[in-house]
């Protein structure tokens, strides 16, 4: 029996990307629940992909796994670097992203941050930063330089456009991943054309659900890194699923972010061990969800808007 949609809210342990808390709608149906969670900023046209991503997941279900398990990376916020050292330590990943760029902070916060992951990471772990577009081109090319004496396994969308991006890649030795060069993008392919990246970042939500993520990464032609948008268990779900039908997975995926939640709607959340998520659909508990469900006209007229 399928449920009415339901309005989620719930608390962040951290600041992160601006945001204090997550909120967003889950869908019930015959394959299961679904997460429609977009970000404040995205508009109807967008969000479109991401209900699709939702619909997907209650009404069809998923293509079959290739694997059982997926390699995550531990996600540092914008925090002090004692903080930055522990969330590594406790994480058991042997990679790590690291946020920069925080508005209101400085290049020596982030390379202050960045130091301390890579002690806590020890000489042999991946660490990568990310920086959401927040750099000019030359701001780009001499922060990664002076970041990479840390051993960078590569830098997350440092500049907003595509053809920044090409530029810092022509210029620095540091191997460029996109982000929302792709998943913001009218046409996610054109990363590949204008030679802007190494590495592309795909968020399952965004693109309009696995089967849609599956055929922008192969059109795509570049290695993937599947991440989070920063859901509950519900939307980490869908994009675990992406990971394990992808034909091949060189990179730790960015999908261990449960714990940037205070709470979730499934008691079995999706928390990595040793670094790996198995692969499986977690069960919603209806007392969490009834615990964070919220009353919100607002999101249920998101949902109708991408929906026409």
């Amino acid at each position: 029996m399928t449920r009415s949609p339901v309005v989620f809210r719930i608390p962040m342990r951290t600041r992160f990307r601006g945001q204090t808390v997550r909120e967003g709608v889950l869908l019930h149906g015959p394959a299961g629940w679904g997460e429609f969670s977009p970000f404040p900023e995205y508009g109807p046209r967008e969000c479109a992909r991401w209900l699709a991503c939702a619909r997907e997941a209650a009404f069809e279900g998923w293509p079959e796994p290739v694997r059982d398990s997926v390699p995550v990376n531990a996600t540092v916020p914008a925090v002090d670097p004692e903080r930055a050292h522990d969330i590594v330590r406790r994480s058991g990943c042997g990679t790590a992203k690291v946020k920069v760029a925080e508005p209101g902070q400085t290049f020596d916060d982030d390379v202050a941050r960045v130091e301390a992951v890579r002690d806590a990471l020890g000489p042999s772990g991946r660490l990568r930063v990310d920086v959401n577009g927040a750099w000019e081109v030359d701001e780009a090319v001499r922060r990664l330089k002076r970041l990479d004496r840390f051993d960078l396994e590569y830098a997350e969308q440092p500049c907003a456009t595509l053809e920044e991006l090409a530029a810092v890649r022509r210029a620095c030795d540091v191997p460029i991943a996109a982000d929302e060069s792709i998943r913001r993008a009218e046409d996610p392919l054109r990363v590949r054309a204008a030679e802007a990246a190494d590495i592309a970042v795909v968020k399952v939500q965004p693109l309009g659900g696995v089967r849609a993520a599956l055929r922008v990464v192969e059109a795509c032609g570049l290695p993937a890194v599947v991440s989070s948008a920063v859901e509950t268990s519900v939307g980490l779900a869908a994009g675990l699923a992406l990971a394990a039908a992808l034909p091949s997975l060189p990179y730790a995926c960015g999908l261990g972010t449960m714990a940037l939640l205070s709470g979730d709607v499934a008691d079995d959340s999706l928390v990595p061990v040793d670094g790996r998520l198995a692969v499986r659909r977690p069960s919603v508990d209806y007392g969490l969800l009834s615990a964070f469900e919220i009353e919100s006209p607002q999101w249920l007229r998101r949902m109708q808007e991408a929906s026409r």
